[in-house]
């Protein structure tokens, strides 16, 4: 069986490694979308990059034969969401998407959800603050318009510096709650700005921020596209276990893509 995980994510690292220690054998590809320059090395074979949109993305399911693929991208990688589930109604290939749960507000929690982060700029209001970022290197330019602030973002990667005050502080996580608690409060943190990405693995300072009684400006996650979904990855292993026994769709045999 050939499987392909769009990835980026630890659910999809994990998926890749429960595949491999499963019953059957499986030809496991992971893609990564590219956005940091030097990934986690990673079980199965990966490739780094777009596939050209959802013809293209049809096209590499044909042309490498492949029967399975496994949606593990970030719950805001919305994009290639629409793509996969596009390129794989083309050509007849299983679709499976990996969806955590959202976070939801606990007693404590001082909350503003905001639909995008256009309207996350906007709730932070006129009086200056410093202002925790931590919604990824590529969203931060969205805040150009709220100047008045300074902002703090943590990323793996360089940051352009799309806003006039911001300090760039280079780590890659996770991070716990005690260690997101002291950095908040070493920086001098007023409020934080997150997307409501769920899952454990950036949980702590979400934690850290309740524990502080810091508000937060929680970004709602965008739409996705209606395809068959599990919530963790134990739940898409045994998806796979059931369509094992299943042979190639029609496609394969025909090697042929279907409306592209």
């Amino acid at each position: 069986m050939r499987i392909l995980i769009l990835g980026g994510t630890g659910e999809a690292s994990a998926l890749a490694r429960g595949l491999l220690a499963g019953p059957e054998p499986v030809s496991v590809t992971l893609s990564l979308a590219g956005r940091t320059s030097q990934p986690k090395a990673e079980a199965v074979p990966t490739r780094i990059g777009g596939f050209g949109g959802a013809e293209g993305l049809a096209a590499w399911l044909v042309r490498e034969r492949t029967d399975l693929v496994i949606d593990a991208t970030h719950p805001f990688a919305a994009h290639i969401g629409a793509n996969a589930a596009l390129a794989c109604a083309r050509t007849e290939t299983r679709l499976l998407a990996i969806r955590r749960p959202a976070w939801t507000a606990l007693a404590g929690d001082r909350w503003t959800n905001v639909p995008d982060m256009a309207a996350a700029a906007r709730a932070l209001g006129e009086d200056p603050a410093r202002v925790f970022l931590t919604i990824g290197r590529q969203e931060v330019a969205a805040f150009a318009v709220a100047p008045q602030h300074d902002y703090v973002v943590r990323a793996i990667e360089a940051v352009e510096l799309a806003v006039p005050r911001l300090t760039v502080i280079r780590a890659r996580g996770p991070f716990d709650a005690a260690a997101e608690a002291a950095f908040l409060a070493e920086r001098g943190i007023a409020v934080l700005v997150s997307k409501n990405s769920g899952g454990s693995a950036t949980y702590g300072k979400i934690a850290a921020a309740r524990t502080l009684g810091l508000p937060v400006i929680m970004v709602a996650r965008p739409a996705k596209p209606d395809v068959p979904s599990v919530p963790d990855v134990a739940a898409a292993l045994d998806w796979v276990t059931r369509h094992q026994t299943t042979g190639r769709s029609a496609h394969h045999a025909a090697g042929t893509l279907r409306g592209v």
